[in-house]
């Protein structure tokens, strides 16, 4: 009996060994993720407020509105923007009307797809 309780000791010594090792497994990816999510809030904050110094408060809302309906197109234009303005080529703040210049052309780049029946 000595011997059966033995090896019952070890496989649960064994299970209780791997089982902690899942756990602290699971608190590093926890902790990982929420570090990522951290990051991307701050990304977020540092990219709106970039773009507040950058926009006038017309063109911030204009651009507030249509991300309701396009977030991607707005992504994709404040990136623009955030980058112009570091390379310098913005002179002052840019205003509503601009930003609609800026809109018109890039929603000129999509391609205009036409499905025809026969």
């Amino acid at each position: 009996m000595s011997d059966l309780d033995e090896i019952r000791r070890k496989r649960m010594a064994e299970l209780e060994a791997r089982q902690a090792a899942a756990q602290g497994q699971m608190q590093q990816q926890a902790q990982q993720q929420m570090q990522q999510q951290e990051a991307q809030r701050q990304f977020e904050e540092q990219k709106k407020a970039l773009i507040a110094q950058i926009l006038t408060t017309e063109a911030r809302s204009r651009l507030a509105n249509l991300k309701l309906t396009k977030p991607e197109l707005v992504n994709q234009i404040e990136i623009q923007l955030i980058q112009s303005a570091q390379a310098g080529s913005l002179r002052g703040k840019v205003t509503d009307e601009q930003l609609k210049v800026l809109l018109r052309q890039i929603a000129g780049q999509k391609r205009e797809i036409k499905i025809t029946r026969k």
